[in-house]
């Protein structure tokens, strides 16, 4: 087993035993921790460079076709998304009598 794996496997037992409230209880707590140790001005300055950062990084490591593969596949799910709510709409269209 991969330290991955056993990771996944931990947070799934421990998801299981007390909710994803808890999860979110415990990244609230983080969040006031770290807001109160490093104040605002440190907010600030991550989100700053955190986005870019972040890209920069996900594209040395996976390259521009990372980008158009993912694209692509947002693009075709939200063409899916968008035809079966048309489906679903006209479907609850037949269903309702019209006056």
């Amino acid at each position: 087993m991969t330290v991955v794996e056993a990771g996944r496997k931990g947070g799934q037992a421990v998801k299981k035993k007390y909710g994803p409230e808890h999860y979110e209880e415990i990244g609230r707590k983080g969040g006031q921790q770290t807001k109160r140790t490093h104040g605002a001005r440190f907010y600030e300055s991550i989100g700053k460079l955190g986005g870019r950062k972040g890209g920069e990084a996900t594209l040395e490591r996976h390259g521009h076709e990372f980008y158009e593969e993912i694209g692509a596949k947002g693009g075709a799910r939200t063409k899916q998304l968008v035809e079966a709510g048309k489906a679903a709409l006209a479907k609850e269209q037949k269903k309702t009598p019209r006056r």
